[in-house]
């Protein structure tokens, strides 16, 4: 096969352990952890070209490149992140990590819980935005980065890029919050729940401790993976791609798959339930119904994002209700309102929420140019 010149090509994830106390928001303390993460590109002489890519919620450390010749499939973002790509390894030091509660490697409910021998499971603290973005400051630490030339996410990993901006405000010279929000909607919490009930009431979950009883809450994490799959396409780019289109290309009157889309979401449902952790499903989703930086600030969102320094882009896409285009028109009026600098830009596509993740032809332009920009202020 002929090397591909515009990829990180085969990457080797890192390992770095901590054991200064971690006290996380709910007042628990972690004594002792690891976070999993990968590198691509070079860190250049003033460590200024560091950029760190947050993952969103069944995301993880490996975002771009293979870790074997004979891999499907490549990191998760590989289509934004690479030699002459938008976010440029041949200019930029990126970085991809696991979060804290993950099930790619970094400690979390699947762990050893080195006080019992037994997997944290149940026992294991809630984390929040915040949590992550102490933690990742200490990565950033490890790997001698006082300061991100960016900061990029979307959707949970958007709220973690516009975190990092309140929390060290001095750290972060810009932030690219994609298909975001400021805090969720009653109706984005209640899909949460409502994944979270699939799994808790799943007799196979045994109160979060399913590693000790040889299980898995597989029945849950389905119809949670598969309503949450829902949430996170459009309606137009489902019925483009599915419509009502009939497996057999008739009725068969009865309860098994008859229609193309059932069968895709079923599909998505029992491939997530292979690989994705049930415990870091309920955390996740926890993190994203937590998030409200405002809450400090009397609800507040311009008092609140008046905390940063950074400069921004914020991004959405025309056809994403999960987190629609006003949701992140709250946040771009909230810095102007606290007088920050923010560039805005409403992306038509037919993906729904997953065109963060997708080569919709404007979206790729945009983050070429605007870090484009980020590069010429660093030198790269």
């Amino acid at each position: 096969m002929t090397p591909d010149p515009h990829s990180v090509g085969l990457v080797t994830p890192q390992t770095a352990l901590f054991d200064t106390p971690l006290t996380l928001a709910s007042g628990a303390t972690l004594e002792h952890y690891q976070l999993v993460f990968e590198t691509y590109g070079e860190l250049n002489a003033d460590a200024s070209n560091a950029i760190l890519i947050c993952h969103a919620l069944s995301g993880h450390h490996h975002v771009a490149g293979r870790h074997h010749p004979d891999d499907k499939a490549a990191g998760w973002w590989d289509n934004m992140i690479g030699p002459g790509k938008p976010i440029d390894t041949s200019r930029f030091f990126v970085v991809g990590l696991n979060n804290l509660g993950g099930c790619h490697g970094s400690t979390g409910p699947s762990s050893i819980n080195p006080a019992t021998g037994q997997p944290w499971g149940a026992s294991f603290p809630v984390v929040t935005v915040p949590d992550w973005v102490h933690a990742q400051a200490r990565l950033a630490d490890r790997l001698g980065i006082e300061r991100w030339a960016a900061v990029i996410g979307g959707s949970l990993g958007g709220m973690q890029a516009l975190q990092w901006t309140l929390t060290y405000p001095d750290r972060v010279a810009h932030a690219l919050v994609i298909a975001s929000a400021p805090k969720l909607t009653a109706q984005n919490i209640a899909f949460n729940d409502v994944a979270r009930q699939a799994i808790l009431t799943d007799p196979d979950f045994h109160g979060g401790d399913y590693y000790a009883h040889g299980t898995v809450p597989r029945r849950g994490l389905r119809l949670a993976r598969m309503l949450g799959h829902i949430t996170y396409l459009s309606d137009d780019g489902m019925g483009a791609k599915f419509g009502r289109m009939l497996k057999s290309g008739e009725y068969r009157y009865g309860y098994d798959v008859e229609f193309e889309i059932e069968s895709y979401l079923r599909y998505q449902g029992d491939k997530f339930s292979d690989y994705f952790d049930a415990n870091t499903y309920l955390l996740m989703t926890k993190a994203l119904d937590y998030f409200d930086p405002a809450q400090a600030f009397a609800g507040n969102l311009a008092a609140a994002l008046g905390q940063a320094k950074a400069q921004f882009l914020v991004a959405s896409f025309t056809t994403d209700w999960r987190f629609s285009p006003a949701r992140s028109k709250e946040i771009v009026k909230a810095l102007i309102d606290a007088k920050r600098r923010v560039s805005y830009a409403e992306i038509e596509s037919t993906h729904g929420h997953d065109a963060f993740l997708m080569t919709d032809a404007p979206y790729v332009r945009l983050m070429r140019a605007y870090l484009n920009n980020v590069a010429k202020e660093v030198g790269a």
